[in-house]
C-alpha cells in the first residue's frame, strides 16, 4: 500500500484525464497530478516533478506521462515505490513522428490549439468511440487548457525522449502495464514490449478500448489502478 500517488497526464491533457481515478484513488492515497507543460525537455519536466513530489510515492502515467515516468526512473528510482505505465511506449519518436508533432505545433500557432486537437482525437480513442461528442469535449477542454506554448512545450519533450527500453530492466518496483485493446497510437505489442522488460511486472490489456483509456473505461481502469495501489 502506498500512502501518496503522483499521476502525469498524456500529451495535451489535464487532471481531467484522471477525473473518475482522482474520485476514487483519492480516498485510498493522498493524489497530486503532475503539471507538465512548463518545460521543453523530459529532463526539466521531470525534475519539476520530483521538486514537487512527496519524498516516496507510487507513481502512474498514461502516453506521454509513460515517457516521463520512465525519467523519473532513471533520476529517482528509489523514490518510487510502485509504477503503472498505461498506453504508452518505451520506443523513442521516429523521425516521421517528429515530424509530425513540429507540423501539429505550427498548426496550433497558426489556428490554434483546438485545431490539432480535432485532427488528433480520432485516433485516441477506439474507432467505435471517434464520433463520441463527450469524449471530444473532454479532450478539447483539457487541450485549451493547455495552450499552445504548451502543446509546443510537450511536442518537443516527447520528440527527444531517449530509448527506455535500455532501461526496463533496471526496473525493480511492483509495476502494472495496462493498455486499451483497440489503442491505435501505442498498440498492445508495445504494452507486452514494456512487461516483457520488466520482471515481474503484470500486463493488463482492457478489450473495446484505445488510447484514452482512463476516460473511455474509467471503470475498469479504476479498478486496474486500485489493486495495483493497494496489493
Amino acid at each position: 500500500m502506498s500512502d501518496h500517488l503522483v499521476l502525469i497526464p498524456g500529451l495535451l491533457c489535464t487532471e481531467a484525464l484522471y477525473a473518475e481515478q482522482l474520485a476514487h484513488l483519492g480516498q485510498r492515497a493522498a493524489v497530486m497530478v503532475a503539471d507538465h507543460s512548463g518545460h521543453d525537455s523530459l529532463d526539466a519536466m521531470a525534475s519539476a516533478i520530483l521538486d514537487a513530489a512527496p519524498e516516496r510515492f507510487a507513481l502512474a502515467g498514461l502516453s506521454m506521462g509513460g515517457y516521463l515516468a520512465f525519467e523519473i526512473m532513471r533520476q529517482a528510482p528509489r523514490r518510487v515505490e510502485r509504477l503503472a505505465l498505461l498506453d504508452t511506449s518505451a520506443r523513442p519518436d521516429s523521425e516521421e513522428q517528429s515530424a509530425n508533432r513540429r507540423r501539429l505545433v505550427a498548426l496550433a500557432e497558426k489556428k490554434g490549439v483546438a485545431a490539432p486537437a480535432r485532427e488528433m482525437f480520432p485516433r485516441l480513442v477506439a474507432p467505435s468511440r471517434g464520433s463520441d461528442e463527450g469524449l471530444r469535449a473532454k479532450f478539447l477542454g483539457m487541450a485549451e487548457a493547455t495552450g499552445v506554448a504548451g502543446f509546443a512545450h510537450q511536442q518537443a519533450a516527447i520528440a527527444g525522449r531517449p530509448d527506455s527500453r535500455k532501461t526496463l530492466a533496471a526496473i525493480t518496483c511492483p509495476t502494472l502495464v495496462l493498455v486499451g485493446e483497440e489503442d491505435q497510437l501505442t498498440p498492445v505489442e508495445m504494452a507486452q514490449e514494456i512487461a516483457e522488460g520488466i520482471a515481474g511486472s503484470r500486463l493488463a490489456v482492457v478489450p473495446g478500448v484505445g488510447h484514452l483509456s482512463t476516460l473511455e473505461a474509467p471503470d475498469r481502469v479504476t479498478a486496474e489502478l486500485r489493486s495495483w495501489l493497494t496489493e
